[in-house]
């Protein structure tokens, strides 16, 4: 058995309806969370296509690329 000040039961209650689940389950959840048994696996993928530049090559075309930034700018001034 597990008493928690009436706020907080309150509060948990609240929070697991929210949720469209028991008080139980609730607790159980938290307390997975707390112990990290339940921590979601993560992605690895999401570090390897950190640095991916969906096949842009900046260093290739940088100076067509300022170039038409800065023609842009001007078109945009009106000069």
């Amino acid at each position: 058995m597990i008493v928690l000040p009436d706020h907080h039961h309150a509060e948990a209650k609240r929070e697991a309806a929210r949720q469209g689940i028991s008080l139980s389950e609730y607790i159980r959840r938290l307390v997975a969370r707390d112990l990290g048994k339940d921590a979601p696996a993560s992605d690895p993928s999401v570090i390897f296509r950190l640095f991916d530049s969906g096949g842009s090559n900046i260093a290739d075309g940088k100076q067509a690329m300022i170039s038409e930034a800065i023609d842009q700018q001007f078109r945009a001034k009106g000069i």
